[in-house]
């Protein structure tokens, strides 16, 4: 993951990571990294904190005017930044997403590939979370510090929808990241689960909790 960023076409970035105390060797890859390449900024949470928490701290810490997401085990393909900062750039955009392929736990492809709509009106976000968070890039110079709604689950998607409330997405419709699809995400959760998650997050929007 920290690689597919290092080896991007655009290089005017800095690359905000957040451990959430891991049990693993995430610390010691992270600084490894950290030595050789002084745009990767490293953050530990003192305790577990979840992911809307960890997220925060980050969109605090960012100093750019693009913000872009990446979890820990997806990937990011060589063009991803040039071309959507160009995308938006050149159609005055500040909200945007593209297109991305899925790979399994052991990296192979699936052959899925997904995309959404040319344009996600705030009404059209309301009915269905189009975007990967990994294909996500919006200027924050123009929507603003935007903090996640801490819900545990389905919290990029609350994010997207109160930027929505802003600026419309558009998308750039070319695959340019690649989604690890693991065997317990979300979208293997059954319908009765998926419900009730939705429903706290709009309770939750709808009642202003950030």
């Amino acid at each position: 993951t920290i690689m597919s960023v290092q080896n991007q076409t655009y290089q005017n970035w800095e690359m905000i990571i957040v451990d959430d105390c891991s049990t693993d060797k995430t610390a010691e890859i992270i600084l490894s990294f950290q030595e050789k390449d002084s745009r990767i900024i490293y953050l530990k949470n003192e305790t577990n904190r979840g992911t809307a928490y960890s997220r925060n701290l980050a969109l605090k810490e960012a100093k750019g005017k693009w913000i872009a997401f990446l979890d820990s085990d997806d990937i990011w393909l060589p063009t991803k930044l040039e071309k959507q900062i160009e995308f938006m750039l050149k159609n005055n955009y500040n909200f945007s997403y593209t297109d991305y392929s899925e790979i399994d736990e052991n990296s192979v492809e699936t052959g899925i590939i997904l995309t959404g709509p040319k344009l996600i009106t705030k009404n059209k976000m309301l009915a269905y979370c189009w975007q990967g968070c990994l294909t996500v890039m919006y200027n924050a110079d123009f929507v603003g510090e935007i903090q996640t709604i801490d819900i545990k689950i389905n919290e990029e998607y609350a994010h997207w929808i109160k930027i929505a409330e802003k600026t419309n997405c558009y998308l750039l419709n070319e695959n340019l990241a690649k989604y690890r699809k693991h065997r317990e995400s979300l979208s293997n959760k059954s319908y009765l689960k998926l419900i009730k998650w939705h429903y706290l997050m709009f309770r939750k929007l709808d009642n202003n909790v950030v």
